[in-house]
């Protein structure tokens, strides 16, 4: 996203966008970090107790494999998501095969109005853009793909609609084994679907492939992050140390910075601030990304565009209106984490002059 905001709306607005995207990524990646400390104690219990040091670990192991280069984090992705994959796929099929009788329904609780249900679909919203976002991961590797005007495109487009499916498929799963109202609340809903269908070992397996899974995720986050640095470096937005790259291809200095910030959002423990920030800080990056495109093709219209934006511009103002809403949405309803975000941005303008200034 940075390096289409920064061509479209200058230099600022990049820097604002890069910086964010950068610490949000960084972020997620320990939030998913932090989840794997806790699950870790289900397949080796001797970890018990040590979150912080599993998730520190976690990050620390996936660094090593990026750092080795592209290749071999590459082949790292593949394996850890293709295996995600699996054992989702393998939850929906024990859950209609395994699934017990259907428990008595009772009666559903009334739906919240007015400003109450605004914000309980925001916070909903704010967990679900993590079961999503990574739609755009592919963005951060276009000088790296072969042939991006083709693979771009397909990976973004096949990706969302694979993770859609399954997404909607494990849902249903779920809800073949639980009653709507025994989920609400529920902070782990498929441990709780375990347990109904295998009794008190269920959550604990269940736990253990939740962990599998999550692999993927640290991997891609960690290989994602340095390549926001990379780029700013390359415009003269960050150290040219940014820029460095070994013999496998890996940004060096930008990885280990990337790894230094998710050891420190790990550290801090305030896992769930850095949910709600992080959130502001994607969406309001999709707010400038969309806004982009219009800017671009106004102001570039001769350029090649070898795909299609269907509807365009509908379905661009489309997502910008919603996107911009969901920015409401959050103050309104989580006041104090969005401030929070508004001030890291509002900090970022001396900041920019001072970089700037720095870096000549």
């Amino acid at each position: 996203m940075y390096v289409f905001v920064h061509r479209a709306l200058g230099p600022y607005a990049g820097f604002v966008v890069g910086w964010n995207d950068w610490i949000a990524t960084a972020g997620s990646a320990a939030i998913v970090a932090l989840v794997i400390g806790e699950y870790a104690p289900v397949l080796v219990p001797v970890l018990a107790g040590q979150k912080v040091a599993v998730a520190l670990s976690a990050i620390a192991l996936f660094t090593v494999v990026q750092w080795r280069g592209v290749r071999q984090a590459a082949r790292t992705q593949e394996a850890t998501t293709a295996l995600k994959a699996l054992v989702l796929l393998a939850l929906v099929v024990a859950c209609f095969l395994f699934a017990p009788d259907a428990p008595p329904r009772e009666a559903a609780a009334a739906l919240p109005t007015g400003t109450a249900l605004v914000a309980a679909i925001v916070l909903a919203l704010q967990a679900v853009i993590y079961t999503y976002d990574g739609w755009t991961g592919v963005v951060y590797f276009g000088s790296e793909v072969k042939d991006p005007a083709r693979d771009i495109p397909r990976s973004m487009f096949g990706g969302v609609l694979a993770i859609t499916a399954i997404y909607l498929l494990v849902n249903l799963a779920f809800m073949r084994v639980l009653p709507v109202e025994a989920m609400a609340g529920e902070p782990f809903v498929a441990g709780t679907a375990a347990a109904a269908m295998f009794g008190a070992r269920g959550d604990a397996l269940i736990r253990g492939l939740v962990l599998v899974g999550l692999l993927s995720s640290v991997n891609a986050l960690i290989m994602m992050a340095p390549r926001v640095l990379h780029a700013m470096s390359d415009d003269g937005l960050f150290p040219r140390g940014g820029a460095t790259v070994n013999r496998g291809g890996t940004p060096t200095t930008a990885l280990l910075l990337s790894a230094l910030i998710a050891g420190a959002f790990v550290l801090s423990g305030v896992v769930e601030r850095v949910i709600a920030i992080c959130a502001f800080f994607f969406v309001a990056g999709y707010v400038l990304s969309f806004l982009s495109v219009i800017v671009l093709r106004r102001r570039e219209p001769e350029l090649p565009r070898p795909f299609r934006a269907w509807g365009y511009p509908w379905t661009t103002l489309l997502v910008l209106a919603g996107s911009a809403a969901f920015l409401v949405g959050a103050v309104l309803s989580d006041t104090r984490q969005s401030l929070i975000a508004i001030a890291i941005v509002a900090v970022s303008w001396p900041v920019y002059r001072v970089v700037r200034r720095a870096l000549g």
